[in-house]
């Protein structure tokens, strides 16, 4: 892959990394209650399994995550339901100095919204069709690219949801945030069950 085309892929996957999805969302919400360094086991299992996939369909798999196959609306619907999961979950986690004992998500959880995130199958499978690769190794710059480019933005929305919480300080400021953040979560996952 040539500087131009990694640029141009770089160009068409920012919009799409960094605009407000379910990753995006949850990595926010991780900043806010735990704070960078507490999310990251998350970000490194969402992007493992961010290379993984992206290389997979990248090798050939795209025709089993195409928008009209069966296992892409079952995707769609239990990522839909994980969502709201997590959703609930932040909207019923606890503030104040109940969090001392609070776990953050680790890399299993990281690894199952991307999973589950058809959002992201579908962003795959357009890469490669607008960035095909010969070789495999043209295959894994192109996955690398591409899960470096989400790891990036993941950060970023996960700083912001940070700095958010330091604005957000006291229980009931930081119940304010996490209902928030779970209604932002709650409306992706509607979106993701009623999309055709």
């Amino acid at each position: 892959m040539t500087l131009n085309e990694a640029t141009l892929l770089i160009l068409f996957l920012f919009p799409l990394a960094y605009s407000p999805g379910p990753g995006n969302m949850f990595f926010a919400a991780l900043g806010a209650r735990y704070g960078l360094k507490a999310s990251m086991p998350a970000n490194l299992g969402y992007h493992l399994a961010t290379f993984i996939a992206s290389f997979a369909i990248g090798a050939g798999f795209t025709v089993v995550f195409n928008a009209q196959s069966i296992v892409f609306g079952i995707l769609q619907k239990a990522g839909a339901v994980y969502i709201f999961w997590l959703a609930y979950k932040i909207y019923r986690s606890q503030t104040g100095p109940e969090l001392v004992n609070a776990k953050p998500a680790g890399p299993f959880a990281g690894a199952i919204l991307l999973l589950l995130n058809p959002k992201g199958y579908l962003i795959m499978a357009l890469m490669f069709s607008q960035f095909q690769a010969t070789t495999l190794g043209q295959t894994a710059v192109i996955a690398g690219i591409f899960t470096i480019n989400n790891m990036v933005a993941f950060l970023v929305w996960t700083m912001a949801g940070q700095s958010l919480a330091q604005l957000f300080q006291s229980a009931k400021a930081a119940r304010y945030l996490n209902t928030g953040f779970a209604i932002c979560l709650a409306i992706v996952a509607l979106w993701l069950m009623l999309a055709p």
